[in-house]
């Protein structure tokens, strides 16, 4: 439940690109009006403001002269205060949404690019305003690309709960940690006993306990790392059967990485002491990993499929939907 890397960002807006141009669009259209070209910074500011109680994901606002050079400060949104107001006079003529607005009479959306200010991938929409027919100026807007897919999926309202997530999560994470370190300090005092024992009576123990513990503290670190990865660090699409199927993938193949070794553990103690009874608990435990290990593979055949038709289904709906 981390912050989405450009991978992921990228990913997702090619699932929503029309639905994004379409809405971006629709909002430059609203203010398509040369009485925009004539108001003030406060009054551009007041009206951004507004704009933002709808759209949070819109960062910044400027105005430019139908040759393409700023007739405004950057107007920053309530969210993005720390962009600059500076920018009235530079010359944006070369820039590829001013470009792409001279070829064209309706609002044009760029392709994301990385913001120099944000530091974040960003989206610029800008529309020409004409007057008696000529180009009087141009209105853009520029917009955080990863708020608005996050508006459009509704994660907005996820990400206030989610600092408590982490911490919740982290909490356990530090608990499944320390019940490792318990287990290695245990067989670390199992080996000391063997090592007594040899020193006293020149006798040697197998260690089995140790292993066992060696074996649960890496079965119990493995958990906490995948917990930490996948709910902490990573960012996880909650929407996507693949970051479930991740998830439970890595954590039964932990289990069954544990259950294989524990069987490894009981074929060597019966080969030692002759015990017939640890061959046929072996071979139980073995069979309960290789039923695991199919049964790991099954769902994640299933769960591949389901979400390769659910993808081709909402492409079908998408060309219905815009055709």
């Amino acid at each position: 439940m981390s912050k989405m890397s450009h991978v992921n960002v990228i990913e997702k807006y090619e699932e929503h690109r029309k639905a994004i141009h379409h809405l971006l669009a629709s909002i430059l259209g609203c203010f398509a009006n040369e009485k925009m070209l004539e108001q003030s910074a406060q009054e551009l500011s007041e009206l951004l403001k507004s704009l933002c109680n709808y759209y949070p994901f819109v960062s910044l606002l400027y105005l430019l002269d139908s040759k393409g050079k700023q007739m405004s400060p950057n107007i920053s949104g309530p969210r993005f205060k720390n962009i600059t107001s500076l920018g009235e006079g530079l010359d944006r003529s070369k820039r590829p949404y001013f470009l792409s607005a001279l070829k064209s009479e309706l609002p044009i959306v760029t392709e994301p690019y990385l913001s120099s200010v944000e530091r974040e991938l960003c989206l610029s929409a800008c529309t020409a305003v004409y007057n008696d027919g000529n180009i009087k100026g141009y209105i853009v807007l520029d917009i955080d690309l990863s708020l608005t897919l996050s508006f459009f999926t509704g994660e907005n309202r996820r990400v206030y709960f989610e600092p408590y997530f982490k911490a919740m999560y982290s909490i356990i994470v530090i608990g499944l940690f320390i019940v490792s370190l318990i287990l290695i300090y245990a067989s670390g005092f199992e080996g000391l006993k063997v090592f007594q024992s040899i020193h006293k009576n020149n006798e040697i123990n197998i260690p089995f306990g140790m292993v066992i513990y060696l074996t649960l503290a890496l079965a119990i670190f493995d958990l906490g790392k995948t917990i930490l990865e996948e709910e902490v660090l990573l960012y996880k699409d909650i929407l996507r059967h693949s970051s479930t199927r991740r998830t439970i993938t890595r954590f039964i193949a932990a289990i069954i990485i544990a259950v294989s070794i524990e069987a490894l553990l009981l074929v060597f103690k019966a080969a030692l002491d002759g015990n017939s009874e640890n061959i046929v608990a072996a071979v139980w435990v073995i069979l309960a990993a290789a039923v695991l290990l199919l049964c790991l593979g099954f769902y994640i055949y299933l769960s591949s499929k389901a979400e390769t038709l659910l993808l081709k289904n909402r492409e079908r709906i998408k060309k219905e939907r815009w055709r």
